[in-house]
């Protein structure tokens, strides 16, 4: 009996610390996401990702366009990203992103900006709620901005139908077959036709974006931008084209 009592003793100790030690397991629902601080009298900039997104075309351009907020006597930026849903997206390189806008509560975009994505040459072009999205977005906006490869998104929504562009110099040849009658250049760093700048993308990103800045803040501006991350703005010394620009004030 004494041994019977002690090995049921001993039986309701160990699942008591088992119990104790159980560890509390936390979730956290895309619903509990504060989306960013909008400032006023700001361009809206709008950053497209999506899972396989390439880091640099997503990180280049948005660090240039984050930092004009530390500029004083200057229109600044809101920076912020956009997906399908607000779901946790993976880039190419792994990082995990939560997106801070779907398309349903997205604000008004005023600067598209498109990074590329893994499958931007192929599933992506045949996801007709994305592809809507940004030709609706892209049509209303003052700029819209490719890098990489996500030029292949804005030919498939129509965008680039009447202007000039770019993309990654070894897929240059797959958007001339994919969309025959654009006028896709090589051997540029970044195209300017109207309202639409399309880059090489990589780390030509970065010079396309402070492009970008130029038109809207001048290079004094700019080149203070570029110092901020350690970088140099010599647009004479960069391979691009300009075309029909249109400079906002």
């Amino acid at each position: 009996m004494p041994k019977l009592f002690i090995t049921l003793l001993c039986f309701f100790i160990l699942i008591s610390c088992q119990q104790e030690q159980k560890p509390v397991l936390t979730t956290t629902s895309s619903t509990q996401h504060k989306a960013p601080t909008l400032l006023k009298d700001a361009y809206n900039v709008g950053f497209l990702v999506m899972d396989g997104t390439f880091n640099t075309e997503l990180t280049a351009p948005f660090d240039i366009f984050q930092h004009t907020r530390f500029r004083e006597s200057v229109k600044p930026m809101n920076t912020f990203t956009v997906a399908q849903s607000k779901n946790i997206i993976t880039t190419f390189e792994g990082l995990r992103l939560q997106p801070d806008y779907d398309f349903n509560d997205a604000p008004r975009i005023d600067i598209l900006v498109i990074p590329s994505a893994e499958h931007h040459l192929d599933s992506d072009l045949e996801n007709t709620e994305v592809i809507n999205w940004i030709k609706q977005t892209g049509s209303a906006a003052t700029y819209i901005t490719s890098h990489c490869d996500g030029a292949f998104m804005l030919a498939q929504a129509g965008l680039l139908d009447h202007v000039v562009s770019t993309t990654f110099p070894s897929d240059v040849h797959k958007m001339r077959e994919r969309f025959p009658n654009l006028d896709i250049r090589e051997n540029v760093w970044f195209v300017h036709d109207g309202k639409v700048i399309t880059s090489a993308g990589g780390a030509r990103s970065f010079e396309a974006a402070m492009y970008l800045c130029d038109v809207l803040y001048g290079p004094d501006i700019t080149n203070d931008l570029a110092g901020g991350l350690v970088l140099e703005y010599n647009l004479a010394d960069y391979p691009h084209l300009i075309i029909n620009q249109e400079k906002e004030n």
